[in-house]
């Protein structure tokens, strides 16, 4: 097992250098908000704070809306099966990856289930 490929994250040092990366660019881009002239169309842009505010509220939002389009555009798992034929008795699927491999597949049901599932 020694010969497995390392990839770039699989050391944890690599990991804490990606994060520390990312605060000194968030520390760079707050002075540079205090520094740099913002030509403004509104008075609340003005706010030196209103620009992280914005986004917080708007990915707020925007996983509140998602949230709520799900109740109505989730499908339930068997969605997208190949639909069985009616009357087709002799029809059977394989129940385990084993079954599948062996050729033998018991006659099981399938459950459905609750589609009102949160993940």
């Amino acid at each position: 097992m020694d010969n497995e490929k390392q990839y770039l994250f699989d050391n944890p040092k690599n990991i804490q250098r990606v994060l520390y990366l990312l605060y000194a660019c968030c520390t760079l881009l707050v002075i540079l908000d205090f520094v740099i002239h913002r030509h403004v169309y509104h008075s609340w842009e003005n706010l030196p704070i209103f620009y992280p505010i914005y986004g917080f509220v708007g990915c707020v939002i925007l996983v509140l809306i998602a949230s709520w389009m799900r109740t109505f555009l989730m499908r339930p798992e068997g969605y997208y099966d190949e639909p069985e034929a009616e009357g087709d008795n002799n029809h059977t699927t394989p129940t385990s990856d084993a079954d599948a491999v062996s050729g033998h597949a018991t006659d099981a049901k399938k459950d459905i289930g609750d589609r009102n599932v949160d993940a």
